[in-house]
């Protein structure tokens, strides 16, 4: 259902043609050039969230195999958890964006949750690598 809903708000965006990659996005000026690069800014958290995603996998690959076969779910829980975060993220951001429903910054502010919360969520990720 948060699945169909994020699509229905995107849909909007998705059809309109993206400027990213002749926007300034070190000084935007116009709405598609802000919302082009608030997209971008997005892309590149996820890239680095799938790059910690991989290390994280890994250490608790490590753990699971410290541990007797009847012991061992770490993996399996941070595979749930990622997936409970996606519908958390892809919520959220849905419902941000709605204060601004149809309007031309509507994926501004879609983008720019996304981005946030996924900086975050890699944060979590490597803290766990850390301790």
């Amino acid at each position: 259902m948060v699945r169909f809903a994020l699509a229905l708000l995107l849909l909007p965006v998705l059809a309109a043609p993206l400027h990213a990659e002749g926007a300034d996005c070190a000084d935007p000026i116009t709405q598609v050039d802000m919302n082009a690069c608030a997209m971008a800014e997005f892309q590149a958290q996820d890239a680095v969230l799938n790059a910690v995603w991989s290390d994280a996998v890994g250490l608790m690959e490590g753990v699971d195999a410290l541990l007797p076969e009847a012991e061992r779910g770490a993996l399996a829980a941070l595979r749930d958890a990622q997936r409970r975060w996606i519908a958390y993220r892809d919520a959220a951001c849905a419902a941000e964006a709605w204060l601004v429903r149809g309007g031309s910054m509507e994926p501004l502010v879609l983008y720019s949750c996304l981005a946030r919360l996924t900086a975050e969520r890699t944060a979590g990720l490597q803290a766990l690598q850390t301790n």
